[in-house]
């Protein structure tokens, strides 16, 4: 039950891809297969293999997983660890992708109006809280 549950939590990050090489590869399926490899979607399998990688280790070695300090107070939840990393790892992914758009706009504002420098970094600012929400969630998760 446990590798299952690990197999499918790795896999969810390559649903994108592998619903872009269906709807790309009717024609030809080697073509948008090396398209996704290359293009954007490059980033959905790697994401999807590096989870697969987690999962299999957090499955395979937990004790290996957790802090030495944490394995030696007495048992700790491994759920409750795997769902503390989930949420920061999420929430920094969410607030890079936030970070990004705005803080392209952001210059993008600045360059053609200088006064506009301090709105610009307030709703950058916003875009990091994201990943201290993450990080306070996990903090809150874990005993």
């Amino acid at each position: 039950m446990f590798l299952v549950f690990a197999v499918l939590v790795g896999l969810i990050p390559v649903i994108p891809a592998v619903l872009y090489v269906i709807q790309n590869g009717k024609a030809s399926p080697v073509q948008a297969v090396s398209r996704m490899v290359t293009g954007f979607n490059a980033f959905n399998f790697l994401v999807g293999i590096m989870a697969a990688g987690l999962a299999v280790v957090w499955l395979a070695s937990p004790s290996s997983v957790l802090a030495a300090g944490a394995a030696q107070e007495g048992a700790v939840d491994q759920y409750a660890t795997l769902a503390a990393a989930l949420s920061t790892g999420l929430a920094c992914i969410g607030a890079g992708i936030a970070v990004g758009g705005s803080g392209a706009a952001a210059v993008g504002a600045t360059a053609e109006k200088p006064e506009s420098f301090g709105r610009a970094l307030i709703f950058v600012g916003l875009s990091e809280g994201i990943a201290i929400y993450g990080l306070i969630i996990s903090f809150l998760v874990l005993p």
